[in-house]
């Protein structure tokens, strides 16, 4: 990264939270020596394409955009609403972050990497790993039958019925279905380190999500 694109992330704006891409996972070293496994974020331009407000939208909020895309891939409403944020078409990501409107904020300014600092504490939200169908025993953590001595339902769920009354299966019962690919939010998370001249945001702990997926960080 150039001084010069340094020196705009360090003066662009700052938010209550990020938008940032999952990398992978890493381990780093504290002060104390101690092995800290952390989840490595990328974080990539964003703009602001709306600035919402109460007395028009009924809340308060900052609209973002990243990813620019091609014009044979965007609609005319698309590419009229980023104009203002200085988009040439649509953006592949448009995403929010409710909270108090920063002093300053205008269309098309730049969402600072400094909008989190090393130590705070933030709540993450992707999208977890899509596994398709799965049976109850993976689902849903079924015990299943003895593998042996005559057992004939081995990983089947079981019974799942009633008597005569109701005389049928009572919603909310847990059965195979499709698994994963759901949003997943994790409370009190530590930003353990931020490089700034990289793009780079490391967080403790896992994070839900494959490769590149989008993660959604906020103040606690």
């Amino acid at each position: 990264m150039s001084e010069t694109t340094e020196k705009n992330s360090a003066q662009g704006l700052k938010l209550n939270g990020l938008y940032a891409f999952k990398e992978g996972m890493a381990t780093v070293y504290n002060e104390q020596g101690e092995a800290v496994p952390v989840t490595v974020l990328r974080y990539e331009p964003w703009f602001v394409s709306q600035i919402k407000t109460n007395e028009v939208d009924g809340y308060e909020a900052v609209q973002l955009a990243c990813h620019p895309k091609k014009a044979k891939n965007s609609n005319k409403a698309e590419q009229g609403h980023l104009a203002k944020a200085n988009f040439e078409n649509g953006a592949q990501f448009v995403k929010e972050l409710r909270q108090a409107l920063p002093e300053g904020v205008t269309l098309g300014a730049q969402v600072s990497i400094d909008s989190l600092t090393k130590g705070d504490v933030v709540k993450l939200t992707s999208k977890s790993k899509g596994k398709g169908f799965a049976g109850s025993v993976k689902r849903w953590g079924f015990a299943g039958g003895p593998a042996s001595h005559g057992s004939k339902f081995h990983r089947r769920p079981g019974s799942s019925g009633n008597r005569t009354w109701p005389g049928r299966v009572m919603p909310g019962k847990k059965f195979p279905g499709h698994l994963g690919a759901e949003t997943v939010t994790v409370k009190n998370v530590e930003i353990v380190d931020i490089i700034a001249s990289e793009n780079v945001v490391m967080v403790k702990g896992p994070v839900p999500g494959a490769r590149n997926t989008l993660v959604k960080l906020v103040k606690a």
